[in-house]
């Protein structure tokens, strides 16, 4: 498969999740964010593992347990709590800090050398990603934006965890991401149970988006994202987040008849020239890498591109 063909499917799951906002709010429970994030996650992942019928070994046990804890158990709860504690769209505004926190983990992770153009085009698209989001009014929830930024740090710390662990030798992105799923599924289940009861009752509408949410939305998305770290560099991956904003904007507007104004438009064209310039910058990048490399594990030599920098969902 060609990269531009990679990076496209890559891309379908940040535009899947852009969704998510619209499912809830319409066919949803109310305020039921643990619960939700519980039939995302669990369901899915072991779907996934009855398809891949692998099983963690040795050292995966534990590693598989902390990428479902950083990319789904805190990420989903984390996630819900901002956005029900914030104005707006300010949740997503403090997530799209994504691409610069992994330019640090990067470094600290990988030995990898943040470049200025990464660190600029971070700064653009969560600039861009503001301008669509970001609404008037409303005191800021110190709660509220600890936990966006703190799902932001989880779901970074999980995406360079990702790439520097790779995945043992004969396994695929499909059993690995069901791992991590019914990881963080599991994890999710007792505090789901705790903070807000039992289930709720739900009507024809409430399983319909709860069956989208778990097949499409998590279980193709997140294996989407998880075959995309391994096979691009963690900047090109990163810079594909702000799809999830951008088509949430746009889901709004057909829709939901919510209006789009030309600032919106404005900051809906920069994000995404964000985006396509992590995607481009990086393959200019790429003709000046190869020096480094990890060492071996699990019988395989992985190289180390100096130029990979930066996450987010």
């Amino acid at each position: 498969m060609t990269r531009s063909a990679t990076i496209l499917l890559t891309a379908l799951a940040p535009i899947s999740w852009g969704t998510t906002y619209a499912v809830t709010t319409e066919f949803l429970p109310a305020d039921r964010p643990l619960f939700t994030g519980l039939v995302r996650a669990l369901p899915a992942g072991l779907l996934l593992l009855g398809v891949a019928r692998v099983l963690p070994k040795g050292a995966w046990w534990w590693k598989a347990a902390v990428l479902g804890a950083l990319n789904i158990g805190a990420f989903f709860p984390l996630l819900f709590l901002s956005a029900y504690r914030l104005p707006g769209g300010m949740a997503a505004v403090v997530g799209s800090v994504g691409p610069l926190l992994v330019v640090g983990l990067s470094a600290l992770l990988l030995g990898q050398r943040p470049t200025a153009r990464s660190v600029v085009t971070g700064v653009v698209a969560a600039f861009g990603v503001s301008l669509v989001v970001l609404k008037a009014a409303g005191a800021l929830d110190v709660v509220g934006v600890l936990a966006a930024f703190g799902s932001a740090a989880s779901m970074s710390a999980g995406t360079v965890l990702t790439k520097r662990w790779g995945r043992p030798d004969g396994v695929g992105p499909l059993a690995l991401t069901g791992w991590q799923l019914t990881a963080g599924g599991l994890l999710i289940a007792p505090l789901a149970l705790l903070v807000e009861g039992a289930p709720p009752a739900l009507d024809g509408r409430a399983v319909g988006g709860y069956l989208y949410l778990a097949l499409a939305n998590t279980a193709v998305s997140y294996w989407l994202w998880f075959r995309g770290i391994g096979r691009l560099s963690a900047t090109q991956v990163t810079f594909l987040g702000p799809l999830s904003p951008l088509t949430a904007a746009i889901v709004g507007w057909a829709a939901l008849g919510q209006a789009l104004t030309p600032v919106q438009l404005a900051g809906m064209a920069v994000a995404f020239g964000a985006t396509v310039a992590g995607q481009v910058g990086q393959r200019e990048a790429r003709t000046v890498r190869r020096s480094f490399s990890f060492p071996e594990r699990n019988g395989r030599k992985d190289s180390m591109d100096v130029t990979d920098a930066a996450l987010r969902r």
